[in-house]
């Protein structure tokens, strides 16, 4: 992230949400270097210190993305009634052909809006096909730097694809369809273990607070061998590791097949799962494997947003917590969920654990999500100096303007953070002590350029993609047609809201 603030600075004024409190109450925050120094009301500015004037604001700490996509940010819009598969097919079409430029302009895209919308730091699963590499890697930690945001990328890698990992799938093909995406296998597993092994080794950015992970992206579309050698970098270079892990109930479906038991267990036997690993999504984790994530240690990225237009199911975020789990919140990319603002994510979070059951006693309170979303969030991503407000924490401090019409009563801070804001009301946004958005503007970057950046790059990959367009074209019935029909097959868990006939719904 860009440097934080070197200098001293009081903050006066501002009210402090708080999960305790029903209102958020005043409070003076001092900071120095970028931390958080001391909390109270009256304070005595030191000598040299700069006083922001927090009247009418209140203070909340930087939501934490714990799972996003910064490659989406081209590929926003692109697709309507996708299942995962579908926009997993669509990926070389959507997200293919990029120059280093689009790399970095895709992220930069996505980091400017988390920025805008009170996030401060996100944890990034980004794609390069067909190998992670250091240039591309520097391009996307470059972005974030420049915006000024805290970040861990994770580049994804696998050794199959998801024509190969999808039992059946390549069978019901034509020939014709069949050699083409055979066409587009994965590098030998050897080749991509060593390309992350070259990131990780000349990683040059964790001093900015933008730190490298490790990402096999689905367990089934990776080999037992290429996992192993994905933990054993994460364990030589201490690093985290992150895998999108029950996401559909193809997924989960395909792991009995596969193995016998379920992904997260498969993932377990191996020693994958710790500490340092974050599941993304779980929507179709049983009992078992929520208990065997808390029993490690271990995180979920729970991405109402996607689950939801994937058409992937609900996650079950109060069983989880009531087991344990740690729980993050994400946006998931822009390319399947349509933007990065955490406060909708918060939102849809709480929604969906109010659905699921009649009982208010079994729905996730405001305050647990709000947890999620900042301290749950952070400790996925691996930071214990972020998401929260107090001495010792990093001063990543995002200001809401009470005068917003969806502050007009403000009754319970809390409750409105999660219910009612929708980013409107952000008028600063602080990493490190330092404003990387004031008053409703960047400072690090003059977004009007972006503008046509991104128009230029769009024309340029349609045209440059135009055939994989044509390609996903042709293999989108039959993707639409098997993977959904696979997915009906009985599962001991069920996280769709029904499954009745269609004529019944």
């Amino acid at each position: 992230m860009a440097a934080a603030n070197r200098g001293t600075l009081l903050i006066r004024g501002g009210l402090l949400a708080e999960t305790g409190l029903r209102r958020a109450a005043p409070a003076d925050i001092l900071v120095r270097d970028g931390v958080v120094a001391e909390l109270g009301q009256g304070l005595a500015a030191p000598e040299g210190t700069e006083i922001v004037d927090a009247s009418g604001l209140v203070l909340h700490p930087g939501l934490v993305n714990a799972h996003t996509h910064g490659h989406g940010g081209l590929a926003r819009g692109q697709g309507d009634k996708w299942t995962l598969e579908l926009l997993l097919a669509a990926a070389p079409w959507i997200s293919g052909g990029r120059s280093l430029q689009d790399k970095k302009l895709s992220t930069l895209l996505c980091a400017a809006e988390m920025v805008a919308k009170g996030c401060t730091a996100a944890y990034d699963l980004y794609f390069e096909f067909p190998l992670p590499s250091q240039d591309g890697l520097d391009a996307v930690a470059e972005a974030y730097d420049e915006v000024g945001m805290r970040a861990v990328i994770a580049p994804m890698v696998a050794d199959r694809t998801m024509y190969e990992a999808i039992p059946g799938l390549m069978d019901a093909m034509p020939d014709r369809l069949r050699d083409a995406v055979s066409a587009m296998r994965a590098k030998p597993p050897e080749e991509t273990l060593a390309a992350m092994s070259g990131v990780l080794r000349n990683w040059r950015w964790a001093g900015r607070d933008i730190r490298a992970a490790v990402a096999p992206t689905i367990p089934h579309h990776c080999s037992t061998a290429f996992l192993c050698g994905c933990r054993d970098l994460a364990r030589e270079h201490g690093v985290a590791m992150h895998s999108h892990v029950g996401e559909s109930k193809l997924q989960a479906l395909t792991g009995i097949r596969t193995y016998g038991r379920t992904l997260l267990a498969e993932m377990d036997a191996h020693g994958l799962v710790d500490e340092n690993f974050t599941a993304a999504h779980g929507v179709w984790m049983d009992d078992e494997d929520l208990k065997l994530m808390a029993g490690r240690g271990a995180s979920i990225a729970h991405n109402p947003g996607s689950n939801m237009k994937l058409g992937n199911g609900m996650f079950r975020l109060r069983r989880a917590l009531d087991l344990g789990v740690n729980v993050g919140i994400g946006t998931d990319g822009v390319n399947s969920s349509d933007n990065g603002n955490m406060y909708e994510a918060m939102r849809l979070a709480s929604f969906t654990s109010k659905v699921q059951v009649p009982d208010p006693a079994r729905w996730a309170s405001v305050e647990e999500v709000y947890a999620a979303a900042t301290q749950g969030s952070a400790r996925a991503m691996g930071f214990k100096d972020i998401g929260a407000i107090a001495p010792g924490m990093k001063a990543d401090i995002v200001f809401l303007d009470l005068t917003a019409l969806h502050w007009m009563p403000h009754h319970w801070t809390v409750n409105q953070i999660v219910h009612a804001e929708d980013a409107t009301a952000v008028r600063h946004t602080m990493i490190g002590g330092r404003f990387v958005y004031r008053d409703r503007k960047h400072t690090t970057l003059d977004v009007a350029k972006l503008a046509p950046l991104a128009e230029a790059a769009r024309d340029r990959l349609e045209e440059l993609n135009a055939s994989a367009h044509g390609l996903f074209e042709k293999l989108e019935p039959v993707i639409a047609s098997l993977c959904p029909a696979m997915a009906a097959r009985p599962y001991h868990l069920n996280r769709y809201l029904c499954e009745a006939p269609a004529s019944q719904i």
